[in-house]
């Protein structure tokens, strides 16, 4: 088939290299011409494992290509999909102005090349958009392009760091239209991808896109909810980690997303808990557990801020503090609503010192904050030397089993606050080190050897 990509950002650009991996012809198109060059030479302008090999290999076979003017993607296409920006706006709803200019554009053109366009094109929204946008945008061409476009929902599950896999070998794919020959359009387009048995839906476009909003806003709510539990366990001595596996191991349950932190971030789950529960306040309706969610995780990074704040007794000025992982989860140089960001701003309004170390996501912390002066680390020990404190905020795989006589040799002190629950108490315990972690018992390695002497 012949595809169409409007915007290639990070879903855009998953998708248009994976559709072209099956065969599809796929033209990319973004209004950032400067993106679009480097596109052209095989470069991505994100980090996501295994995507530039994806597009290496279909650009140089001719399957996928990148084009700056709209018409020219718009044209030979079959099937446009919408992966455009939906920002959350002040009241928490989704702002569809990126996605409705696209669809002025679109109908421009499709006006005036009618006589050469006699097969109404699919366009399909790829962007998570709130119920009711696939019928508004259908209303909006029905009313401009009568009999040329028919507009259909095909909402992503993409997880960032596991991105192209998901895509290629997805769970389920979802399919919002009301028209079957459009449904079997779109079925045959990802059946290559379901081949080991997965489910495509097709289902009604209300229907389609609530289900995005309602796996996010489910899968978020378990991280709040273990997060909650965890400041019970603290208080109760019990450790979270522990009732997460007993959990985890009802089947009714399962294991995934039960793990305790400093709070989830990204682009997906605090925009779309906050879209899902001003769309359902526009209808009237309360999601107590949406809106609970989205408070609790507001409040947990602050909860281990206190941590911080309350060892060192308010007095932070001056102090130097490691700062190991700035994106939002491993595997991405994602920074929005990372909760590393609001950490280090509260270090900096304290008068702290910050070295930070991430292995991919310095330079977006750079573009976004450009005035801040912090030690960009060349490693994670580079980040500790002098350090009053490590604060470890994401939960990368290098971070797991560091060198331990390095790390504390370049320590000032060795006090460890592990926003993702990384080591075992017990090991703190022996290495001399106070280690504060998410819903366990503190240890104080380090304070009690030095009360004892």
């Amino acid at each position: 088939m012949r595809i169409a990509v409007i915007g290639v950002g990070y879903v855009g650009l998953v998708t248009a290299a994976g559709l072209a991996e099956t065969g599809n012809i796929v033209i990319g198109y973004d209004i950032d011409k400067e993106k679009i060059e480097k596109l052209r030479q095989g470069i991505s302008p994100i980090y996501e494992p295994g995507l530039e090999r994806l597009l290496e290999r279909n650009i140089r076979e001719g399957r996928l290509s990148f084009a700056d003017k709209l018409e020219e993607a718009i044209l030979p296409a079959e099937l446009v999909f919408l992966a455009l920006p939906t920002p959350a706006g002040a009241g928490g709803e989704a702002d569809l102005s990126f996605v409705l200019s696209a669809a002025e554009s679109i109908s421009l053109i499709l006006q005036a090349n009618a006589a050469n366009n006699p097969t109404p094109k699919i366009i399909i929204t790829k962007s998570t958009v709130p119920v009711g946008t696939a019928r508004q945008l259908q209303k909006f061409f029905d009313e401009r392009n009568p009999g040329q476009v028919e507009v259909a929902s095909n909402p992503e599950f993409l997880r960032e760091g596991y991105a192209v896999e998901d895509f290629l070998k997805p769970d389920r794919v979802v399919i919002g239209t009301p028209k079957p020959e459009v449904g079997e359009k779109l079925r045959q387009l990802y059946l290559p991808y379901t081949r080991q048995g997965n489910p495509i839906y097709i289902m009604d476009w209300e229907s389609a896109e609530l289900t995005k909003y309602a796996a996010n806003a489910f899968l978020a709510m378990r991280i709040s909810f273990m997060n909650e539990l965890a400041r019970l366990c603290e208080r109760v001595g019990a450790d979270i980690d522990k009732v997460r596996l007993g959990m985890g191991a009802d089947s009714r349950i399962g294991r995934r997303y039960l793990f305790a932190g400093v709070g989830y971030g990204g682009s997906c789950f605090p925009k779309d808990t906050q879209a899902l529960a001003a769309t359902a306040r526009r209808y009237g309706v309360t999601l107590r557990l949406v809106e609970a969610t989205i408070s609790i995780n507001e409040s947990q990074r602050q909860f281990f801020w206190e941590k911080v704040r309350t060892y060192f007794r308010g007095q932070l000025q001056n102090l130097t503090f490691a700062v190991w992982g700035i994106a939002f989860k491993p595997d991405t140089d994602d920074i929005r609503e990372a909760p590393a960001v609001d950490v280090i701003r509260w270090l900096r309004e304290a008068g702290a010192k910050v070295r930070a170390f991430d292995p991919v996501a310095m330079p977006s912390l750079r573009k976004q904050h450009p005035d801040w002066d912090l030690y960009y680390a060349q490693n994670p020990y580079d980040a500790a030397e002098g350090a009053e404190a490590l604060l470890i905020l994401t939960e990368w795989a290098e971070f797991r089993q560091p060198d331990w006589t390095l790390l504390l040799q370049k320590m000032r002190s060795p006090v460890i606050f592990d926003g993702r629950n990384l080591y075992e108490g017990e090991l703190m315990q022996k290495l001399g080190i106070d280690y504060f972690s998410i819903g366990r018992s503190p240890v104080f390695g380090y304070s009690e050897k030095v009360s004892q002497t």
